[in-house]
Order: C-alpha cells, then sequence, then structure tokens
C-alpha cells in the first residue's frame, strides 16, 4: 500500500486565541517563526487565517517537519490534513484514505462550519463510520468514549478538512510577541528551565553567564555553552554574553566577611545583568531563583540583592520545587547536562556558613567602603558574545580568554 501523501499542517493557535485586536500581530508573529524555524524547506508555503495556519507542504514530508513544529511557542496543536472539495463523497473517500492503514478504535467529528452544506453533522458522522467499518472492521471499530484515532472533518466554506492524527504543540505566546530579557545563565538546573518558561511567554531571551577562570574550568563554559544550546530550539538563535568575574569575585572575597560573600557577588550579578540588558534593549533581568531553595534565595536574600536594580527581576521558577524544577528540565532535555560535575562561578567559591537572612545596610556599608565600580567596569569591557543556534557545534579546545 502507497504511503498517504497529506498536502497540508493544520495548525491551531494556543493562548493567542484569547487575544483582541492585536491577534493578527501575534499570528503574524508565529508565522514568521515557523518559516525561520523551517527555513531548511524551502517548498512550505504559509497561509494564515483568524483560526488557522495552514502548511502548504508541496511535497514536503509532515514526519520530518513535527518535530521542529512541536517546540514552536504559540501553537497549540497541529494535525497531518487532507483538503477537498465540499462533496460528500469526495470527503468520504480522504476518510477512507486517511484510516486504511490504522488499527484500533476510532470516533468520527465533524465540524460544519459551513451550514449551508447540505447533510447534517451527525448524519456525516454516521455515514463516514459506516464505510469505513464495511471496508476496515474488525481492524477498525468505533468507541465514542476513548477512542484511538479523532478523525476530525471540518467543511469550511470552500473545501473539507480532514485529519486524524492530532499532536501537542508547546502552547504559550510566538517568542518575541511579548520584547526581550536578560537570563542569567548558570550551569545548574533551574536557569535553562528559567529561560524556557520565559520563552512560553513570548519573550525572546539573552544570556549572561559569569565565569571565574582559572578557577571555573574550560569545561564548565562549554557545559553553559550546550545549555544555551539547548533551549535555543524554542527561539532559534540565542546571544550568549560571557562576563569574566574573577577579579571582581576575588575583590568581594578580600574585602567582605565570608558569611556576606555570596550576597555582595549577587549584587554585583544583577549590577552588571542591569547594565548589559539595557545595551541589549532588554527590558528585564530573568533568573532560575527558587524560594527558599538555598541561602540566596531566602525572601531576605532576594531582596537585599534586588535592590541594587531597578528594572523588573522575572523569576519563573520560584514557587516550583526542585521536583518540579527537574521534571520541566527533563522534558525539554537540559538536565543530563546540567548535573555534569562542572563547578560555576556561584558553587566553587561557595562560604561554609552563608549569611541567609542578610542587611541591607551592611551590604551598602560594603560598598560604600570599597570601590567596587573598576572591576565592573573591568568586566564588562571584556564581555565576549557567543551567537548559538540549534546545530552550533563547540570545540572542547576553544578558550574565550
Amino acid at each position: 500500500m502507497a504511503k498517504l501523501v497529506y498536502e497540508y499542517i493544520l495548525i491551531r493557535f494556543g493562548e493567542l486565541t484569547t487575544k483582541g485586536k492585536n491577534k493578527i500581530e501575534f499570528i503574524r508573529k508565529l508565522a514568521n517563526n515557523m518559516k525561520s524555524a523551517l527555513s531548511n524547506y524551502p517548498d512550505l508555503v504559509f497561509e494564515r487565517t483568524r483560526d488557522h495556519i495552514y502548511v502548504h507542504l508541496n511535497g514536503t514530508d509532515p514526519d520530518e517537519i513535527s518535530p521542529i513544529l512541536k517546540n514552536i511557542f504559540g501553537i497549540r496543536s497541529f494535525a497531518k490534513t487532507l483538503k477537498v472539495d465540499n462533496d460528500i463523497e469526495a470527503i468520504v473517500k480522504a476518510a477512507k484514505d486517511i484510516m486504511e492503514d490504522k488499527e484500533g478504535t476510532f470516533k468520527v467529528i465533524t465540524k460544519r462550519a459551513n451550514k449551508k452544506f447540505q447533510l447534517r453533522s451527525d448524519s456525516i458522522n454516521r455515514m463516514i463510520a459506516g464505510e469505513i467499518l464495511r471496508n476496515f472492521a474488525p481492524t477498525l471499530t468505533v468507541d465514542v468514549h476513548n477512542p484511538d484515532y479523532k478523525l476530525i472533518v471540518e467543511i469550511r466554506e470552500k473545501n473539507t478538512y480532514l485529519m486524524a492524527e492530532t499532536i501537542l504543540g508547546a502552547q504559550g505566546f510566538p517568542v518575541g510577541v511579548g520584547g526581550k530579557a536578560m537570563l542569567m545563565l548558570s550551569g545548574g538546573i533551574d536557569s535553562p528551565v528559567a529561560g524556557y518558561l520565559t520563552m512560553k511567554r513570548g519573550v525572546e531571551i539573552e544570556c549572561i553567564h559569569y565565569t571565574s577562570m582559572p578557577y571555573t574550568s574550560l569545561e564548565s563554559l562549554n557545559k553553559v555553552k550546550e545549555l544555551a544550546r539547548l533551549i535555543s530550539v524554542y527561539q532559534g538563535q540565542i546571544n550568549l554574553h560571557i562576563i569574566p568575574f574573577t577579579n571582581t569575585q576575588m575583590e568581594i572575597y578580600r574585602v567582605c566577611d565570608e558569611s556576606y560573600a555570596i550576597t555582595m557577588m549577587r549584587r554585583m550579578m544583577y549590577r552588571l545583568a542591569q547594565r548589559l540588558a539595557e545595551k541589549n534593549n532588554c527590558l528585564a533581568i530573568v533568573n532560575g531563583e527558587s524560594i527558599g531553595q538555598v541561602a540566596s534565595q531566602t525572601l531576605e536574600s532576594i531582596g537585599a540583592i534586588s535592590e541594587v536594580v531597578d528594572m523588573p527581576i522575572i523569576r519563573p521558577c520560584a514557587t516550583l520545587d526542585k521536583l518540579e524544577i527537574i521534571n520541566i528540565a527533563k522534558e525539554i532535555n537540559t538536565y543530563e547536562t546540567s548535573i555534569l560535575p562542572y563547578e560555576d562561578c556561584c558553587t566553587i567559591f561557595t562560604p561554609k556558613n552563608p549569611v541567609i537572612r542578610p542587611k541591607k545596610e551592611k551590604c551598602r556599608w560594603y560598598e560604600e567602603k570599597y570601590d567596587f565600580e573598576p572591576f565592573l567596569q573591568e568586566a564588562l569591557e571584556n564581555v565576549e558574545t557567543v551567537i548559538i543556534n540549534p546545530s552550533t557545534k563547540f570545540d572542547d579546545d576553544e578558550d574565550l580568554f
């Protein structure tokens, strides 16, 4: 039996269906993101409507592009689709073609948007189901409650569209409709998840990573680059800004009480993140903080650390527990990379007894007593930016500094 050739993929929208006058802008952005993600398939043609996007395959294998579509935010679901004339004989034949190679149970669901069509939905359902049973039973049987396949028949104004295998998409909003933010990307489990959840809300991200060579290793840096690559599949390309933080970090440990070192270090990181965010037209800072998970993530610590910036800070993981974050990390394929045993600048200098309820006044006292500004300027002057996309390959011997 020859493989059925599908002509279209029908894209159903996600949360953007709740939008009003700006809905068309969201749809346009989604279509552009799809074109970019599928740029290696030049035969595809995208047709936008207010309710769907139709991808004209023109001979492209739909099973080949389905894994790409699954990672595009703004898509609620999609399905391989046959398009026929609004003729009952053509509709029944297409339904039989779709179900011919399948086994199990099915249900026919007709959506008659075109109310002028001569038959009602129930009649169409019975007609199609009866013809399928006559041709393919007992391989296929009807189950209206929990079918293996839902054969959907959408009768529209000009044509009818049929599909039987709906694939869930990434949902959310199309990346880019919500502006851009700077993600503080460490080598841990939480920050890649925070980046993923931020992109899901339609926010494009750039990443900032602090490195403390020679105390941190090249493997640690490459681990972060790989994490950026893994989450870039949801955006297409990510700019990773790598900041040399060693001198700033050493000065903090030289002049501050060890118990306050992490708090002071995070304050400096936030300052650098805001300056780099503003330079790159980002509207917010994103991080992977989860309330109470470590000493620097108590409410007192968060307050003491974040007071040094005046732009929004987004914490998508704030109320998630560790197991919830790990489950998401596994779903987006970052977990195994995140747990590689290469320490970053936050873990390698962790004090034995970090303060968990730091005082803002004491933090300010340290900063008034010692001038950290030259160290911050030095770090910003030596930023290295790496452009990463899903196909980027890294040289293990690469040395950025």
